[in-house]
Order: structure tokens, then C-alpha cells, then sequence
């Protein structure tokens, strides 16, 4: 048996050794061996990450965008350069495959080079004469200290991709705390940060439970937070952090449906279904656990889904052969077979059971296999709630404005999605979706990093999203500074207008 590593936080530029004495199991989910083990940090541990990053701040706002960019180019570059081993790890301690895995770090990669862009997305405004003689310029400045709490499911990409580098890029400093589950893929890319030449302290990282972690919320040296993970927790953090004047982005959960109808390429929509809606084993906000299908070809697309599904290859995640990896634990895998088992009790036709799956020499992974149900309706629990697992659910409905109803009833809001050939229901079906993030014949509408991650209702608190412009609103302040210059003949004025310039004209 390998040895189990223990970990350790991050804080002013060191990896040290938690007092705490307490710490949490990182399994491997391909096996269900205990591989690492990392602390939970005591109240002062986490402190002393804040404040590490508070004192950072002085130094890291004040230097020149420019030269805060040259660290994200050569971090770029080591991302690169460690692509398959940094890919490896994520699989190793999530679950997800390699070739999915390796998806993760190329998407720490994006928003590294969206990052890059800092310096015209940070440039400000300007206008001479704004009233006579008066001239006024607006700035974007750096906020101070974010906080960011990370889910499970994309150890690269959500706290080193969508957290970290718009955020150090305009300036600021974060502290990170990491999934307990999964925190040793960042980890390992921190190294790489401190290697591109980060200075000690703009990035920090601590693990612990939510009972330590929320004190970040009300911190007062933290500026803002940034969160992925549950509805019912980002609700908490939204309305925590913003009754404490912090700025908030919370992205939640999803239930992201598929409109399939009669004209669509069926074949190779049920493709493109299968991939969304078993990749990452589930375990993704953008997955595609609905479909809804119109009667008419409902039959055809589950016999195809079905014949797909079958086809997937349950394995370990790291073998690069694997279609289909593990969940990330045995409590979560207990979980999504339990919504399996009340899909059933409520009434959906199983067509595909995934209860019950092994994989040679790996009996002890977390491994559930592809399911599929069928004839799940609106009241069902099944179809309405995060699985987040292998489990396809289909929905049948007679017309294209019944099937759009029904998901626009959905309380989430993230992505949305339609396969067809009409350009007219494409276009309708995009302006009318409540989805954030639309698809039209494209299983998982993520937009690339110059775009924001748009989720919407439900899936989504705060007013500016993660990435693409909105990322560095979030990210920095806006200060407008007015100069008025006196000639000879006004340094004698005795009189000053009311609004002393500040009214055009």
C-alpha cells in the first residue's frame, strides 16, 4: 500500500504544519484507498492565511499590472509543461477520467490567458472638459482580500482557473479554502504559481470545515467571496457576506434539461447527450441530467441512448481507456443510488441500471454505473433536484412550446439546451429559455473564458458573474478622479459655483 501523505496550508509563501491535530481521509475513488490526508485548520491557522494576504496586498496592489501579468505567462507555461502529471493527480483524487481530467487543467489554462488581457480589461476612461476646464478620469483599482471556497468537482479549474487569476491579476490577494476531498490538484498548481514568481502571500490555502471557513465571510479584512457549490450554502454565503458589505459571486446547483425534437440529427444528438450527461460521472454543474423529449421521437432517442450509454467503459480514472470514472466518495455514491431508488419508487421506467456495477480489481471503488429513466415527470423529485451522478432522466412532451414550458418551470437556471434543425425554433428557444448559458445542438453550453459563466434563478447569487469582463468588474473598484487646473486670472476668483465644476457645461 502506497504511503499516505500529509498535508499542509499555505500561508505567506510556506507550507506549514497544522497544530490542529485534526485532519480528514483523501480517497481514491478509482480504488477507495485512503491516499492523503489534509488538516483542518484551527480558527487561528485561518487567520493568519487572512492576514498573510491582507499583507501581501500592500506590495501586490502596488505593482504594476504589467509586471503582475509576466507571473500568469510563466505559470502558463508550467501549466503546460506539467500538463499529464498535473492531469493524472486531478484524476487520481476526483474520479473523473484522464482525458476529462486533463479538460480541467486546460481550463485552468483559459482563464490564466483571459487574465493576461488585465491590462486592457483594467485600463479605465477619460474625457477632457467633462464641465469647462474640469477634466475627469476613471480608474479600476484592486480591491484588497477575496476569499474563495471551492466544491469537489473541478479541482483545477474552479479555484485556480475561475478564482485565482483575474483576481491576482487586478491586484488583489485571495485565500483559498480548498474541498477537503479534493485539494492536492491546487496544491500542486500553487507550487507552480510560486515557482512562475508569485510573491509570498497573494495566494493562500487552508483546509478545514465550515465552521472554521465562515468566519471568512464576516471577516473584516476580507473585501469579497467568491463560492461554487450548493444552493443551499450559497445562499447562506450571499446573504452573510453581503449583509457584512462584501461583494458577492455565489454559483449553485443545477438541473440543466435538453430539448430533443422530431427534426433533430438524432444519431448525433444522442452523442452529444450521452457525453454531457455521463461525463464526470455526473458531477458537474453544466452536466445535462434532463432530456425532454418530443413524443414523437422519444422512443428512437432512449433506444439510442441506451445502446450508447451501454457502450461507456467503466474503469479507473487515471487508465487512459476509461469513459467511465468513479464518483467522488462512497457516501456520495450511496447517494445518487438512492435518487435511482426513489426515481423508481416514484413511478420512472428504469431503462438502464447502474445500481450494481464492479470493476474487476477495483470492487472498492465508487463506481455507479450509466442509468437511465424514463417517463419522469414534473412532480417526480428525480427530475427536479441535483444528482449529481450517472443519471439520465427523460421527459416526454407533444410540442416544442410545451417542452419549453416545462423547463423554464425549473427553479435552476444554468444551462439550457435545444437540438434541432430549425433555425426558427433555435432562435426562439435562445430568446425565450430562462438558461444562462444556451445550447442549440451543443450538450454543455459552457462559453470559453472570455465570456462569463452566466447561470441564472437558482444556480446563480450575485450580480457579477465568474470570467470574461464581469470577472475583473468583480475583481476591482471604480474611483473617478476630477482635476481642475487654475490659470493666473482664477487663482484671484473669488467666487465658486455650487457644484463647484461638477455640472457639464
Amino acid at each position: 500500500m502506497a504511503e499516505i501523505k500529509t498535508l499542509k496550508y499555505f500561508a505567506n509563501g510556506e507550507w506549514i504544519e497544522s497544530k490542529s491535530g485534526k485532519y480528514m481521509e483523501i480517497h481514491n475513488p478509482s480504488t477507495g484507498e485512503v491516499i492523503a490526508r489534509t488538516p483542518c485548520c484551527t480558527v487561528e491557522e485561518v487567520e493568519e492565511a487572512v492576514q498573510s494576504a491582507k499583507e501581501a496586498f500592500k506590495t501586490w496592489s502596488q505593482t504594476p499590472v504589467m509586471k503582475r501579468t509576466q507571473v500568469l505567462y510563466k505559470f502558463r507555461e508550467l501549466l503546460i509543461e506539467h500538463m499529464d502529471e498535473l492531469a493524472t493527480l486531478c484524476a487520481v483524487e476526483h474520479g473523473k477520467v484522464y482525458n476529462e481530467a486533463k479538460g480541467d487543467i486546460l481550463k485552468v489554462k483559459e482563464p490564466v490567458e483571459l487574465a493576461l488581457s488585465a491590462p486592457s480589461l483594467t485600463m479605465g476612461d477619460s474625457m477632457r472638459d467633462t464641465s469647462s476646464g474640469y477634466d475627469t478620469t476613471l480608474y479600476y483599482e484592486p480591491v484588497g482580500v477575496f476569499a474563495g471556497i471551492v466544491p469537489f468537482n473541478f479541482p483545477g479549474m474552479i479555484p485556480m482557473g475561475w478564482m485565482v487569476p483575474c483576481c491576482i491579476a487586478a491586484g488583489n490577494t485571495i485565500v483559498l479554502k480548498l474541498n477537503s476531498q479534493t485539494p492536492m490538484t491546487a496544491m500542486r498548481l500553487c507550487d507552480l504559481l510560486m515557482e512562475a514568481g508569485l510573491p509570498k502571500g497573494v495566494v493562500n490555502l487552508v483546509t478545514c470545515t465550515r465552521v472554521e471557513a465562515d468566519m471568512l465571510l464576516t471577516h473584516p479584512d476580507i473585501k469579497g467571496i467568491t463560492f461554487v457549490g450548493t444552493t443551499g450554502v450559497g445562499q447562506h454565503v450571499y446573504a452573510t457576506a453581503a449583509s457584512t458589505g462584501k461583494r458577492v459571486q455565489c454559483l449553485c446547483e443545477a438541473k440543466n434539461h435538453a430539448l430533443v425534437l422530431e427534426d433533430a440529427a438524432l444519431e448525433r444528438s444522442a452523442r452529444g447527450i450521452i457525453n454531457s450527461a455521463f461525463g464526470c460521472a455526473g458531477e458537474r454543474c453544466m452536466a445535462l441530467p434532463v432530456v425532454v423529449a418530443q413524443e414523437s421521437i422519444a422512443d428512437e432517442l432512449v433506444a439510442l441512448l441506451k445502446q450508447y450509454a451501454s457502450e461507456l467503459k467503466l474503469g479507473a480514472a487515471y487508465d487512459k481507456t476509461s469513459t467511465l470514472g468513479p464518483v467522488i466518495s462512497a457516501a456520495h455514491k450511496e447517494r445518487v443510488i438512492g435518487w435511482i431508488n426513489k426515481g423508481i419508487e416514484e413511478g420512472a421506467t428504469l431503462v438502464l441500471d447502474g445500481r450494481n456495477v464492479t470493476v474487476p480489481g477495483l470492487e472498492g471503488g465508487y463506481f455507479v454505473g450509466p442509468t437511465i429513466l424514463d417517463h419522469v415527470t414534473e412532480e417526480m423529485t428525480v427530475g427536479t433536484q441535483e444528482i449529481f451522478g450517472p443519471v439520465l432522466c427523460i421527459k416526454r412532451v407533444k410540442s416544442f412550446e410545451e417542452g419549453l414550458a416545462l423547463m423554464n418551470r425549473n427553479p435552476f437556471a444554468n444551462g439550457s439546451v435545444i437540438f434541432t434543425q430549425s433555425g426558427y425554433y433555435a432562435r426562439e428557444f435562445a430568446k425565450h429559455t430562462d438558461g444562462g448559458m444556451v445550447g442549440v445542438n451543443v450538450g454543455i453550453p459552457v462559453p470559453v473564458g472570455v465570456f462569463p459563466f452566466t447561470g441564472h434563478k437558482k444556480s446563480f447569487f450575485g450580480d457579477l458573474h465568474c470570467l470574461g469582463k464581469d470577472a475583473f468588474r468583480f475583481f476591482t473598484e471604480t474611483k473617478a478622479v476630477t482635476t481642475r487646473w487654475f490659470d493666473e486670472e482664477e487663482k484671484k476668483a473669488t467666487h465658486v459655483d455650487t457644484w463647484d465644476g461638477s455640472v457639464g457645461g
